[in-house]
């Protein structure tokens, strides 16, 4: 079966479902369908709150179909191509769908199988994550008697990169609570360099890593979990500068890691601050003992999307789709537009991202049907983390482009954001969630 739409969108996700409902306010009568086979919507950013027992799971699921605008046509489908020459978008059942002007928020996709015994660990073995199970991380919070609580990242870019470190801070304060500090360490290795690279939020952020001794171990690069044994085996990445900078917080070792040098088939157990330990050294795997693990699991542009056209099909930002990064049109098809997760914009991948992206692709798509130049070029890079670092405070990092600190002109007269309080916890508890279903999902522009 074969059906024509003057916008397609694809993914109705929140860049998908904001778009369509601007795209309804913007011009009455348009001939719009989304296509998305999920029948719910998880309003994501609040895992971390549900994986700390801060909020119930269902509070963050609605259906989808209550959340597809009015007029909008829904198709329950999913896409196996995108072919930009034909103007076709190719379901799964073989039907094809064409259209005027596309806007593609597949978003992003998660990839158990991108760590060596990643997959066999996961959901046992102490092995949570947020991205994809919030309530086993709670579970394994509340079982948690002392040890070593270990969070960490992967090296490939990811959406809400705060959040492997919002759920950190938030078992250093249930440790506390607890009374546990004295038989935990709390560690965090990443393949990063520091723990946030905007200020002020860096400064503040460091506050609570001394709070709450964080052992810090930076150039990480996770390769492989040992379930079984309760190991998880990193390589260092080269710092910049020529720094060894890797251990912070740490100078006893009391994370338990361990280093194994391999020379001529023979396996060789030495000490973290032995000289053998040179960045990059080949040959070189670093083992960190934990009772839980945290992370955020590696993460791509959707397989079959990769394969299109309409991704980057080499360089750094292979498999991402190509935009132009401040109008959101496709760098190689001008009647598409990307929205979301699933762009190569080099900016963090958040809602509030999405909420500054969607009015500008709109207002191009709009500008096309009026026979004019998709010029609107206003997406400044803006995106901002709530982060969340006890179970009543919160600071609100926003920036831009190349770091840039950026700040909402109404919010920041009304509180320092840059530092965690109280009153930025309510926001994220009670305002975010109720912005997010009930003005960026009905197509409000703020």
């Amino acid at each position: 079966m074969n059906k024509h739409h003057q916008v397609v969108i694809v993914g109705g996700g929140t860049g998908g479902i904001m778009t369509a409902a601007q795209l309804k306010k913007a011009k009455k009568g348009l001939d719009i369908a989304i296509i998305d086979p999920t029948g719910t919507h998880s309003y994501q950013p609040a895992n971390t709150l549900v994986a700390a027992g801060l909020m119930k799971y269902e509070a963050t699921i609605r259906q989808e179909e209550k959340l597809i605008p009015s007029g909008v046509s829904w198709i329950k489908e999913r896409v196996a191509d995108i072919q930009p020459d034909n103007n076709e978008v190719i379901l799964e059942n073989g039907d094809k769908i064409t259209y005027d002007y596309l806007v593609n928020a597949t978003g992003i996709q998660i990839n158990l199988d991108g760590i060596k015994g990643l997959k066999e660990a996961f959901g046992k073995n102490g092995v949570c994550s947020n991205y994809v199970d919030p309530k086993y991380t709670w579970e394994l919070m509340q079982q948690f008697k002392g040890g070593n609580a270990l969070f960490t990242q992967p090296a490939t870019p990811i959406k809400c990169p705060g959040a492997p470190q919002k759920i950190m801070y938030l078992m250093g304060d249930y440790v506390a609570k607890h009374g546990m500090e004295d038989n935990t360490n709390i560690i965090f290795a990443t393949p990063g360099t520091m723990i946030f690279g905007v200020e002020p939020f860096k400064t503040e952020l460091e506050k609570y890593l001394l709070k709450y001794n964080i052992k810090q171990r930076y150039g990480y690069k996770l390769i492989e979990i040992d379930g079984e044994n309760k190991e998880a085996i990193y390589e260092r990445l080269e710092l910049p500068n020529g720094s060894d900078n890797y251990v912070v917080n740490d100078e006893r070792n009391a994370a338990g890691c361990i280093g194994y040098v391999w020379e001529e088939g023979v396996q060789h157990e030495v000490q973290e601050k032995n000289a053998s330990f040179q960045m990059g050294k080949k040959g070189v795997h670093y083992t960190i003992k934990y009772d839980m693990l945290h992370l955020a699991p590696p993460q791509s542009a959707p397989t079959w999307f990769q394969k299109t056209k309409l991704a980057n099909q080499d360089g750094p930002n292979k498999g991402w789709m190509a935009v132009d990064k401040h109008s959101m049109q496709s760098t190689k098809y001008p009647n598409v537009f990307g929205v979301g997760d699933v762009t190569d914009l080099p900016t963090a991948r958040t809602g509030a991202a999405i909420r500054k992206q969607a009015p500008v692709v709109v207002k191009n798509i709009i500008q096309l049907m009026d026979g004019k130049e998709a010029d609107c070029k206003k997406y400044n890079g803006y995106s901002s983390c709530p982060l969340v670092v006890a179970h009543n405070k919160m600071l609100l990092a926003e920036f831009g482009y190349d770091g840039v600190r950026m700040s909402d002109p109404i919010l920041s007269k009304l509180l320092n954001t840059g530092k965690a309080s109280y009153p930025l916890w309510i926001l994220k508890r009670y305002g975010l969630p109720f912005m997010y279903w009930n003005l960026m999902l009905k197509g409000y522009d703020f």
